[in-house]
């Protein structure tokens, strides 16, 4: 079993201490079976739903008001959640984050009928949620949005593309970013829910990547929805996507953590079985290098993304300096803890289907999706400029 001596850190509480115990469990005999499985992926998620809202996991993603556990998003337990979940499979942490995430803004910035209408849905699994943010010329540029909606009185006409968003295809919903002309650049994007069954909109590419999730490019074409679906004010979508980021970012550091660990536990095992020169790799100097600074990026890691999820629980406000050093660090380090636990494993290691293969496939992703490891560094690095005293 992973080290679990950092849930004695101060930055959690009994409640969370109570939850990694329950969800350990849980995980291990609900959510461990499905790493083994390699079906069609996108009916995989939905069974990997339906487990995780039957254990009713799901409502840590919505308010308590509409179906949760936590008046609001708490975002330490949000990072338990993922970290354990990222360590038993790789999808369902996935399936668990894009709940969150997908009805993150609703739940912050939406109308009480929006709220109403979508998250009770999210809590219990019933509704399958996205957030459709990104197009394929503004990943990381935000602020280069084409995608368009027109203001027609009582409702939006959009046109438009998105893609690589994640739940592409088996979505119910997408929180769905787009000019509505307010004001030049970022100034003048909002955010808008568009039903999938809403005439118009189509998935027009699914997008197969190294480690399967559902992915997809979406169209949307001339598609009439009601300003009701208006989430908050129009023109405010750019925040609303960062303050939904502000809380997410965190967890991303915590998914990779966990593959962290896994990998950390497999390598740690690999060297304590094989032979190697009359000894076990685990006697080998320099195997047990490697393994010190495996399990040191490990706790810096955790240390980060603890700290970030505590601030923004405990402090309020808004935490993007330190989720943006939790999300950056964490990921980039995870994919050296990964790589060092293959190159212990020797051949072995590349083999498909071996676990530290599989982790090798799914951590690269998490370096570039919320914020490329390059936008986080510019985002610590205004930050920490923006508060320091000019020279005189």
């Amino acid at each position: 079993m992973s080290d679990r001596s950092f849930l004695d850190w101060p930055f959690l509480e009994d409640r969370h201490r109570d939850l990694a115990t329950s969800l350990e469990a849980f995980a291990a005999q609900r959510i461990a079976p499905f790493s083994s499985q390699h079906g069609e992926v996108d009916m995989a998620c939905k069974a990997i739903l339906a487990t995780l809202a039957d254990g009713g996991w799901l409502r840590y993603a919505v308010p308590a008001a509409y179906g949760g556990v936590n008046e609001q998003l708490d975002v330490r337990s949000l990072c338990l959640i993922r970290e354990t979940l990222a360590r038993y499979c790789g999808l369902a942490d996935f399936v668990f984050a894009m709940q969150g995430l997908g009805s993150g803004a609703i739940g912050l910035f939406g109308s009480e009928k929006l709220k109403r209408k979508y998250l009770p849905g999210v809590a219990d699994g019933s509704l399958i949620a996205a957030f459709a943010l990104t197009e394929l010329d503004s990943g990381s540029d935000v602020a280069a949005t084409t995608s368009s909606a027109v203001d027609m009185g009582d409702h939006y006409i959009v046109n438009g593309a998105k893609t690589f968003i994640s739940n592409g295809g088996i979505a119910d919903f997408y929180v769905t970013f787009v000019r509505t002309g307010e004001a030049p650049g970022a100034r003048g994007l909002s955010a808008i829910v568009i039903d999938a069954d809403t005439p118009g909109f189509e998935i027009t590419e699914r997008i197969e990547v190294m480690a399967p999730h559902p992915l997809a490019t979406l169209g949307f074409d001339a598609v009439k929805v009601p300003k009701s679906q208006l989430v908050g004010v129009a023109g405010a979508g750019f925040g609303q996507a960062m303050a939904t980021l502000d809380i997410f970012r965190s967890t991303v550091g915590a998914a990779a953590l966990g593959f962290a660990r896994r990998a950390l536990d497999e390598a740690v095992g690999r060297a304590q079985t094989r032979q190697m020169f009359g000894a076990t790799l685990a006697d080998q100097p320099i195997a047990q290098t490697q393994l010190a600074e495996m399990a040191l990026d490990v706790d810096a890691a955790a240390l980060l993304i603890y700290r970030a999820a505590w601030t923004k629980d405990v402090r309020q406000g808004r935490v993007t300096r330190e989720a943006a050093m939790a999300k950056l660090f964490a990921t980039d380090r995870a994919q050296t803890v990964i790589d060092k636990a293959v190159q212990l494993f020797g051949g072995l290691g590349v083999v498909s289907g071996v676990p530290v293969e599989e982790l090798y496939r799914e951590i690269r992703a998490l370096r570039i999706y919320e914020g490329a490891s390059e936008v986080q560094k510019l985002v610590i690095a205004r930050q920490l400029l923006a508060n320091v005293e000019p020279a005189s």
